[in-house]
């Protein structure tokens, strides 16, 4: 078992010893508090119609998605009703999760060492930034992470990975994610 108070996650120790001075350095900060950090990880799921034929769809999301983030994951529901879809309102449709700390980190890790390399035919993640210096990517399928049990799953998801951070722009933000070592294609 980890001794959580002295326990510091790779990511946080190498963005307090190397990250910060690299970022102080290239873009010229004058305060430590004006270089961007990360300020949380949101996952989601999304079942869609497999939730509307079958309510165990989403807590099947819901316990993937814990096992994958290792905190509680959320059920999302439905905000309306859409005849359409079969869908009525506060229907389990998915799930999601907020990382922040050094839960955050750990997963930020994980991702970018172990499960990014077992996609197949990966060739980096596209650069996708929102204008405010947030980073969002999709992955087709959940079962790269290790906690997933690939002969347990029923189904596979895919899954949104939104990155947070406190860069005005997006190339402060890129520039974050690249010591990090985010591998972008472009």
């Amino acid at each position: 078992m980890l001794d959580t108070a002295t326990y510091t996650p790779r990511l946080k120790a190498a963005f307090r010893e190397q990250i910060k001075a690299a970022m102080k350095e290239e873009f010229g900060y004058s305060n430590d508090m004006m270089i961007p950090r990360l300020d949380k990880i949101v996952l989601n799921i999304g079942c869609g119609a497999e939730a509307v034929r079958d309510s165990k769809k989403a807590k099947s999301a819901v316990e993937d998605l814990t096992k994958i983030a290792g905190q509680q994951a959320v059920t999302t529901k439905a905000k309306k009703s859409i005849a359409g879809f079969r869908v009525r309102e506060e229907m389990p449709l998915g799930a999601k999760v907020t990382l922040r700390g050094d839960r955050m980190y750990d997963f930020l890790d994980r991702l970018i060492t172990i499960a990014m390399p077992r996609i197949r035919d990966f060739r980096g993640v596209k650069p996708s930034f929102d204008g405010r210096g947030n980073f969002a990517m999709g992955m087709k399928e959940h079962i790269v992470f290790p906690e997933i049990d690939f002969d347990k799953v029923d189904e596979v998801w895919g899954m949104d990975i939104i990155i947070t951070t406190t860069a005005k722009t997006d190339a402060e933000a890129k520039a974050l994610l690249k010591h990090f070592n985010m591998p972008f294609n472009a």
